[in-house]
């Protein structure tokens, strides 16, 4: 007994606990919020958000000494990395989250829901999304990809008297299992062509310079597909406006904002450690994907009367436009690379910001009809100056930090220097005109046209719903005006898998 036990010590993997500490944070704070909901039962509903909150901000702690000590980290053989990149994502889910708590707070509070469940099911999902920044192997690739998955699909269908918010979650959790089907027959493909499942080895088979094989190419078609659909990318983008209009509104901006980043994060790990030496695959499939969902996506937005779908299908031309620079990954991965992580952080404070408004708009009109918009300024006047940031700020317009995300990826498309990148930066170009025809006729409706039942009282507006709008209008304006420059594009960046 004595030499298994001595075996099983040997065998068993050091554990950097510093590296899990963000994650080890989560996990804590999740169980306490569930003992919490055991113990104190409705006498803990008060404390639920608060307590989420604190996770957050405690979660933020040793991202910001990982940050501070500067040092890559590995654990198991590899599996789990930290290094500059996982760790700007892991701030961006953070952060992103503690701005959903703030928008859930009066929204939970005030409806029919139990809160305790609510806040877990959130900071379970954050913690799939902090274990996936540093995700460098497909088994927990997926397992981080599931832990985030499922309770987004409790969370859409929250409204549990609501047939709408039902629809929302069963078609959200349909699609997803027939997503992760696919993408896991794919990640089993790859495994079969190259023996392991950490994406270092697999990269180092695939980098040979020979042909792919038939299984080694449908094995990356259906990753892809997998995380194309957690993206909400053209064609597999049809979940996304039920989904986004049945489901709570601070869930919708949750699913939108950090279950989006999830899966791109996952993309990116995959591609730049696995992949990046199939580029030849990877690159046409990207930019079929990013041309289809720009345009279909804004296309689509144009016929909208509800400001929450048309932010879908707003959702689904954004998702085009973080991944077109994948489709130039092997000629400028670097600058690649920084154009969808610079991207991702804009679009995660403008996307957080327009909802928090339309939650805040939605306490006076009940109602999430573009319609209802008209006239804001008449009685909501601050509300109004900050969705006019966000919206014009989605469509690209400067000094807004919308504009220099796109200017990154025009850039890497540029940069590219081939005759595709220069065609998908046309592609960008013309989309960007057309989302501010839709983006703008919201404004001109909200500033110039009277209010639709010529009531002028005044919006109340919880302290959550303004420091929200505050700290989302705030990040929007200092990326517009330059004032955060040069890290994202830095090389050194490029996600690991030491």
């Amino acid at each position: 007994m004595s030499a298994l036990l001595a075996q099983a010590e040997f065998v068993r993997p050091p554990i950097d606990w510093h590296a899990a500490a963000p994650e080890l944070t989560l996990l804590a704070f999740g169980a306490l919020l569930t003992m919490m909901d055991i113990g104190w039962l409705e006498r803990g509903r008060r404390a639920a958000a608060p307590m989420a909150s604190i996770a957050l901000l405690a979660t933020m702690i040793p991202i910001l000494t990982l940050a501070a000590d500067g040092a890559d980290r590995s654990m198991f053989n590899g599996a789990f990395v930290v290094d500059n990149y996982s760790l700007i994502m892991k701030a961006m889910f953070v952060l992103a989250g503690y701005v959903v708590v703030l928008l859930s707070t009066n929204y939970i509070a005030e409806g029919d829901y139990w809160e305790n469940e609510y806040y877990g099911l959130l900071l379970s999902s954050i913690l799939g999304m902090v274990l996936m920044a540093s995700a460098r192997d497909l088994i927990t690739i997926f397992v981080a990809l599931e832990l985030l998955s499922i309770p987004a699909y409790m969370l859409a269908t929250w409204r549990k008297r609501d047939l709408k918010s039902n629809e929302a979650g069963l078609k959200y959790y349909l699609m997803g299992v027939f997503a992760s089907a696919v993408m896991l027959y794919g990640m089993s493909l790859l495994y079969g062509s190259t023996g392991s499942t950490l994406l270092t080895d697999i990269g180092a088979v695939l980098d040979t310079g020979a042909d792919p094989t038939a299984v080694v190419v449908l094995g990356i078609i259906f990753v892809v597909v997998g995380f194309a659909f957690k993206v909400s990318a053209v064609p597999f983008h049809t979940w996304a406006p039920d989904t986004y209009e049945g489901a709570p509104t601070p869930v919708t901006a949750f699913l939108s904002v950090a279950s989006k980043a999830a899966g791109f994060v996952a993309l990116m790990n995959i591609l730049f450690v696995g992949l990046l030496g199939r580029d030849d695959v990877v690159e046409p499939l990207m930019w079929v994907l990013a041309a289809a969902s720009m345009t279909v996506g804004n296309l689509v937005a144009l016929r909208q009367t509800n400001i929450v779908r048309m932010l879908a299908y707003s959702g689904v031309a954004q998702a085009g436009y973080m991944l077109a620079p994948l489709a130039v990954i092997g000629d400028v991965p670097d600058t690649a690379l920084g154009a969808v992580v610079t991207y991702l952080v804009i679009y995660a404070a403008m996307n957080l910001g327009a909802f928090a408004v339309v939650i805040a708009a939605a306490r006076k009109t009940r109602s999430a009809e573009i319609g209802d918009f008209r006239g804001l300024f008449h009685y909501a006047p601050g509300l109004t100056v900050a969705m006019t940031i966000f919206l014009f700020s989605l469509a690209g317009i400067p000094p807004l930090g919308g504009w220099f995300a796109k200017f990154r990826v025009i850039e890497a498309l540029i940069d590219a220097n081939n005759a595709s990148g220069v065609a998908l930066g046309v592609v960008v170009a013309v989309n960007s005109v057309i989302a501010l025809y839709y983006y703008a006729r919201i404004g001109l409706g909200m500033w110039a046209e009277e209010a639709p039942d010529g009531d002028l009282s005044r919006v109340d507006v919880p302290p959550s719903l303004v420091a929200a709008i505050g700290l989302t209008a705030i990040v929007t304006i200092i990326f517009g005006l330059g004032l955060v420059v040069g890290d994202f594009t830095d090389v050194s960046l490029l996600p690991t898998g030491i």
